[in-house]
């Protein structure tokens, strides 16, 4: 299995569409067996979704991301953890020990109350090409 953490100095980075890293970790039987960093080349939202389809990643734990992102995502099977804070080891350890709270649902509050060219009851987004 992989995982994919949005990284940024040790840190969950809090804003999937912008993030400039991700660390991924290689886990076999429950462990972690090795890890990256594997760079975004300032990718925008959906190609990111795809970035990570072809790192084969399984799992995604991120801090902010919007309808148009997680519906790329369900697109290729990547399981969403989002609205995760702090350090990213400890994310993924919560994760395989089985206390990473799953969040579905959109939450891209970087945008404050700036909501037009938004819909996350969809799958569009402002920000999707």
């Amino acid at each position: 299995m992989k995982i994919a953490v949005t990284y940024e100095n040790g840190k969950v980075f809090q804003h999937f569409g912008h993030t400039e890293e991700f660390k991924v970790y290689d886990v076999e039987n429950n462990k972690i067996m090795n890890t990256q960093i594997v760079s975004s080349n300032e990718l925008g939202h959906s190609a990111l979704a795809y970035l990570l389809e072809e790192n084969k990643i399984n799992v995604l734990i991120c801090g902010g991301i919007g309808g148009c992102a997680i519906g790329a995502l369900k697109d290729y099977g990547i399981e969403l953890f989002a609205g995760i804070k702090g350090d990213a080891d400890k994310a993924v350890e919560d994760y395989l020990n089985g206390n990473l709270v799953q969040m579905s649902e959109a939450n891209c509050d970087h945008h404050e109350h700036h909501t037009e060219g938004h819909n996350h009851d969809g799958h569009s987004c402002g920000h999707c090409h």
